[in-house]
């Protein structure tokens, strides 16, 4: 079977339609998805798919992969995914909300996987959050997205795009650009244009500094029109405010954005001196 064409996505959802609840959109170019799963999945791994849909992706990942575990959030996918892999043993799929599971009970620590996702816009911040700081062992997390999300992974200080999620990607991985894909390849087709963009990991975790440090980031952009100083003060005292900026040199009206990386690990560096 080839899920990715027009034809088949057509026949598949019958009196269905996509949901633009879910930000649905069906790939129809089986040689962009074959592209995709091989660039997601270099080793024969497990893969986690988060929203497979109508499956696929699903389908050229189990090419790929040691195994497939999906999570489907839309009842009438996840109806139509175990109907199409009711024969494949090494596809399995819950429904629900991703964000909801706990990966950690479901996976073994030491487990290598590989991730990889079409994610709708309206969730690709809180679950590449929920990915980043989980405790498994990802080798590799594949997604597209919209074209103009991809550039803010890899935003520089001071610009729009540059807020606590580019600051933890650029702590922890090595961002790629993988491919851009036309809205043209997709069912319904979209407004705008997607982008693929892998995460590797380059550094070894210590998930008890980077839990510290990624709130103390996040605490920081929680009101981005704010100064850093006004957002620091929901969370710390102000005689621990005034070292900060003394010890960093810092002016009082220097926002959250205009801050490095450097910077940030200095302030984590500060607020637990003893």
């Amino acid at each position: 079977m080839t899920i990715a064409t027009l034809s088949h996505v057509k026949e598949t959802l019958g009196d269905l339609h996509a949901k633009k609840k879910f930000g649905q959109n069906f790939l129809i170019d089986a040689n962009i998805v074959d592209k995709i799963a091989r660039k997601a999945v270099e080793e024969e791994l497990t893969v986690i798919e988060i929203g497979p849909g109508l499956g696929a992706l699903s389908e050229m990942l189990l090419k790929y992969g040691k195994r497939l575990h999906a999570y489907e959030i839309d009842e009438d996918m996840y109806e139509i995914l175990k109907a199409e892999f009711s024969d494949e043993e090494r596809f399995s799929v819950e429904l629900g909300d991703f964000l909801d599971v706990e990966l950690e009970k479901v996976f073994y620590h030491d487990e290598p996987i590989y991730i990889c996702s079409n994610l709708p816009y309206y969730v690709t911040t809180p679950i590449l959050f929920k990915l980043f700081e989980s405790r498994l062992d990802i080798r590799k997390i594949t997604v597209m997205v919209q074209k103009e999300v991809a550039s803010r992974f890899s935003a520089p200080v001071g610009s729009e795009d540059y807020n606590a999620l580019s600051l933890i990607v650029q702590y922890l991985y090595d961002v790629k650009l993988e491919m851009n894909v036309s809205r043209k390849v997709f069912y319904p087709s979209p407004n705008v244009d997607s982008a693929v963009i892998s995460f590797t990991p380059k550094v070894k975790r210590d998930y008890e500094y980077e839990q510290g440090l990624f709130s103390l980031i996040k605490n920081c952009f929680m009101k981005r029109r704010k100064t850093l100083q006004n957002n620091l003060k929901d969370h710390y005292d102000r005689e621990t405010i005034e070292k900060i900026y003394a010890e960093l040199g810092l002016k009082d009206t220097v926002r959250a954005q205009e801050l490095k990386l450097e910077d940030y690990k200095r302030i984590y560096e500060v607020l637990n001196e003893k």
